[in-house]
């Protein structure tokens, strides 16, 4: 293969023109890339790339007088054919000549080119101006709260408990057969997520979002498209006796957003509102001894997700932004779960988002708040990667879309605050009135 043409993967025209923006998203993200040497390459591979347009050039131009000289040679006699020949000769080697220095500059170019791709990918989007420079989530800025944090006149159990002494999860066996971070959701646990579940596509079906049953298994260029790898690769499980190429997703966000890879979409169709429900599969690699008991941080989970496809307007994305972060908070507020809003700082943003917020929902059991959503806004990062465009209707330009995603619900982690907060003294839990009617009119869960 041939590497000429470097993919679209950021703007690498912005880079060259902003490194410093570069430099300081990469450090204020905290993510290794060397921006010098990425603009040290892009510079040599721009020069080789014209100093080989030269030579095609030249190549080019000497064929166009080849032709006409052999038919004056042709032509003519004594002298001026000997001297007509001899220019034939000379111009005849040169294209060999040419071509020998074109295939050395084809080695350098295909030496320099996947260096640079590689670069590419780890680049960082800039965060935009308003987001907190910080250096964890311990430095995230809270915007709001809703709801009261529920004051019980008892002493609360965990979800752990709550979940045995009813039978609706099964640690033990979960661990025995799957190892550390799994479980059984059985009877009245397996239903509650599955109304969970339901509930929310349900609401995101009535604002408009197409319901897609999405691949859990996909090919590498759509985890290089969506951003998971290069970074994230170790947390992706891969089925390497199958097809080392293809990953387990770790939410439905990659398959909802490469849907539409290397396609030009009309803007007329846009925005494209999606809604997945999918299993979701994690590692969980750096997280030993980190949360490892209890439903916080599994394997294993099952999500719907929302993902917005819209102009490439940063206007239009902030817009979608906000609208989707209403979606996940419409139905905390349906279930009756305080929850509170944050603007993230650099330091806890993924490679390419240039704005986040997450929503964290009170947790008896940790007395405090838990993530169980993210709303992320990428602008172009993921349609490039992707090369994911729309032609626009008014200047005929194609140019790349804006991306957007958020969580709408995560189980099983939505069932430790619901299973906690609407417990009761005798140990059953209360089913929140949103969710009886995929209970079968379901008001209360009680011991077997």
């Amino acid at each position: 293969m041939l590497w000429c043409i470097i993919p679209a993967m950021i703007d690498i025209k912005d880079l060259r023109e902003r490194p410093d923006v570069y430099r300081a998203a990469a450090a204020n993200k905290r993510i290794a890339v060397d921006i010098d040497r990425l603009l040290e390459l892009d510079t040599q591979h721009r020069a080789l790339n014209t100093r080989k347009q030269n030579l095609t050039a030249e190549k080019n131009a000497i064929s166009k007088q080849i032709g006409p000289l052999m038919g004056k040679l042709k032509k003519a006699q004594g002298a001026e054919k000997e001297a007509l020949q001899a220019e034939l000769d000379q111009l005849q080697v040169k294209p060999a000549q040419l071509k020998q220095e074109e295939q050395a500059l084809e080695a350098q170019i295909a030496q320099i080119a996947p260096q640079i791709q590689d670069l590419l990918y780890r680049a960082a989007q800039p965060a935009d101006t308003d987001v907190p420079v910080g250096k964890d989530d311990s430095e995230n800025v809270e915007l709001r709260t809703w709801g009261k944090v529920r004051e019980f006149d008892f002493t609360p159990r965990d979800h752990i408990t709550l979940g045995q002494e009813l039978g609706m999860i099964d640690f033990e066996r979960g661990v025995k057969l799957a190892g550390s971070r799994s479980y059984f959701l059985v009877g009245a646990g397996a239903m509650l997520q599955q109304a969970v579940l339901r509930l929310a596509q349900d609401m995101m079906i009535q604002r408009g979002f197409v319901p897609m049953s999405v691949p859990v298994v996909v090919r590498e260029p759509a985890m290089l498209g969506t951003g998971y790898f290069p970074l994230g690769r170790e947390q992706s499980y891969t089925l390497a006796n199958e097809d080392p190429s293809l990953f387990l997703v770790g939410t439905a966000e990659v398959s909802l957003t490469a849907y539409h890879m290397d396609e030009t979409l009309s803007e007329a169709d846009l925005p494209r509102k999606y809604v997945g429900m999918s299993s979701c599969f994690r590692r969980e690699a750096g997280t030993y001894g980190k949360d490892t008991a209890g439903l916080y941080r599994v394997h294993q989970f099952e999500k719907v997700e929302q993902v917005i496809i819209c102009r490439n307007d940063e206007a239009e994305s902030k817009k979608w932004h906000e609208a989707i972060l209403a979606n996940a908070e419409a139905l905390l507020q349906v279930l009756e779960l305080p929850y509170r809003v944050v603007f993230v700082c650099s330091g806890d943003l993924g490679q390419g988002q240039a704005a986040k917020y997450d929503i964290e929902t009170w947790m008896p059991s940790r007395n405090n708040w838990g993530e169980t959503h993210s709303a992320s806004r990428f602008y172009d990062f993921q349609a490039r990667r992707l090369n994911l465009r729309y032609r626009d209707s008014q200047s005929g330009q194609v140019k790349f879309c804006h991306t957007l995603n958020n969580t709408v619900v995560a189980s099983p982690r939505i069932l430790i605050p619901i299973m906690e907060l609407y417990q009761n003294a005798d140990g059953s839990i209360t089913v929140p009135k949103a969710l009886r009617p995929y209970l079968n009119g379901l008001e209360r869960i009680e011991k077997p």
